[in-house]
């Protein structure tokens, strides 16, 4: 066994050590910090239920209405001039929205072009490189209270494109 192994076995039970200890030094109450925090988890999590609900609810609506293929349709051109196969495009447009999603639409991606090939590994290097911006701000800003995302939504939004455009980029010259 090697000397990672070791650290990855010990890792956790070692920083569990270490907040009891930092906890009796600081004399705090640790079980009852723990309990008193699982309770305000427990209560934030009830809190997200109606904006997780809404947010499934949109995306099924967006996908179910077609709306998403007229979407690709229209865009497809515009795809096939910087080499980006349209197949991705409905990957593109669900990841910021929705990670179970977009894993799905990777899923079926991969089932029917094969995890080696360019759709395949494009879907795998664009999930792995975006993240589920619009379902991040719903979901936390909205329990949160926040009001005022634009420069968040615009930051998110533009890191969004530029994972996608990386992930073509980079697979484009990997494997092509």
């Amino acid at each position: 066994m090697g000397w990672m192994n070791t650290v990855s076995i010990w890792v956790v039970p070692m920083l569990l050590f270490a907040v009891i200890l930092h906890a009796a030094v600081k004399r705090v109450p640790a079980y009852d910090a723990f309990v008193e925090g699982g309770k305000d988890g427990f209560q934030m999590a009830v809190s997200l239920i109606p904006y997780l609900v809404g947010m499934l609810t949109a995306v099924s609506v967006f996908r179910a209405s077609g709306a998403m293929d007229l979407l690709v349709q229209a865009i497809a051109p515009v795809l096939a001039l910087a080499g980006v196969p349209a197949e991705i495009a409905p990957l593109a447009m669900i990841r910021p929205i929705s990670g179970t999603g977009a894993l799905g639409m990777m899923s079926s991606l991969l089932n029917e072009y094969g995890p080696d090939s360019f759709i395949g590994r494009l879907a795998s290097t664009m999930q792995g490189s975006t993240d589920t911006t619009l379902y991040v701000i719903t979901i936390y800003f909205g329990a949160a209270g926040v009001k005022h995302i634009g420069d968040a939504l615009k930051v998110g939004l533009a890191a969004d494109a530029a994972g996608v455009a990386a992930s073509v980029f980079i697979v484009s010259m990997i494997f092509l």
